[in-house]
C-alpha cells in the first residue's frame, strides 16, 4: 500500500526535492512549497521509495492535494 504525501495548506511549489525511485526516511523533505514569502519543507512521514511525483516546480496547490506518493518500506 502506498502513503501520499499531501499539502496542508494553499501554496506554490518552489520545488521538488526528491525523484522517482529515489530512497527517503520519515522527515526527509521532500517538496518545498512557498506561501506568502516564506519558504516551508513538506517532510516524508514515512520510509520508503518514491513511487511517483504528483507536482512540478510552478504548480499551485490546495490543501490535501496530493504531492509525493511513497512506497512504504516493508509493505
Amino acid at each position: 500500500m502506498s502513503h501520499t504525501v499531501v499539502a496542508e495548506l494553499v501554496a506554490a511549489v518552489m520545488k521538488v526535492e526528491v525523484a522517482v525511485g529515489q530512497r527517503v526516511s520519515a522527515e526527509d523533505p521532500v517538496v518545498i512549497l512557498e506561501s506568502m514569502k516564506m519558504e516551508i519543507p513538506v517532510l516524508a512521514e514515512v520510509s520508503g521509495a518514491v513511487a511517483e511525483i504528483v507536482v512540478a516546480a510552478g504548480d499551485v496547490v490546495n490543501d490535501g492535494d496530493p504531492l509525493v506518493v511513497i512506497a512504504p518500506d516493508g509493505r
